[in-house]
């Protein structure tokens, strides 16, 4: 077999396209060459079970998916259950908030939001007055704190606490929730042990004084 090509090859899929988009992709494929891929879903919303069919497909073709984007956090939530390395079509990080927002019911913001790019290491601290947003995962031994909503784009292995101060309707929100410690207002509970879903991002939110976990978002 011929050696994988360093230069990854650029594959795009799009709801937009005049057909469907697995005769659209059974022909892109028919015109690379064996190697990596770089696969752009676009505005495409893609559950485990599409993506699986397009990782098959790749490698029939002799073509490895070393990164998957989209606009869409089912697909990328989808994509990283999967094994995927996965990247946002967004242009800047309030966009990834408001996506993020968009695939949660009822989520109520503040018009203050903290941003960090970057793993959230042991013994690092992160505090915010209104919502907080964290672009990679908080390992066990960081903490987060924030007066509004904490939204994690990565797992949650750490201790976070939503609604600091008694906001009673602030929400917790990651790929996956395996955290020390969960608080929100004066509520205190340990994550669940079970793994999630495939798929499925996880919400954190008070209800009648308990903090419950369920789906943010499902898969097609």
């Amino acid at each position: 077999m011929a050696r994988e090509s360093i230069q990854p090859h650029f594959l795009t899929l799009s709801a937009s396209q005049s057909v469907n988009w697995k005769e659209a992709l059974k022909s892109k494929l028919s015109e690379l060459q064996e190697g990596l891929v770089e696969l752009n879903c676009m505005d495409l919303p893609l559950g485990c079970k599409e993506l699986s069919y397009i990782s098959s497909a790749a490698e029939n073709a002799n073509l490895k998916i070393t990164l998957i984007k989209s606009h869409h956090l089912e697909t990328l939530v989808s994509a990283a259950a999967l094994g995927h390395q996965t990247q946002l079509n967004l242009s800047t990080k309030q966009d990834t908030f408001e996506s993020l927002k968009n695939e949660t019911e009822n989520f109520n913001s503040s018009t203050n939001t903290m941003f960090h790019e970057g793993t959230l290491r042991s013994g690092e601290h992160l505090e915010s007055e209104g919502d907080v947003l964290v672009l990679g995962d908080v390992n066990p031994g960081a903490t987060i704190t924030a007066k509004g909503n904490v939204l994690i784009w990565g797992r949650l292995l750490g201790t976070a606490h939503a609604g600091k101060g008694g906001n009673d309707f602030a929400k917790i929100v990651a790929l996956q929730l395996r955290p020390l410690q969960l608080r929100i207002s004066n509520a205190i509970a340990r994550g669940p042990a079970e793994k999630p879903e495939p798929g499925l991002a996880e919400e954190a939110y008070l209800q009648s004084g308990q903090i419950l976990i369920k789906p943010a978002g499902a898969t097609r």
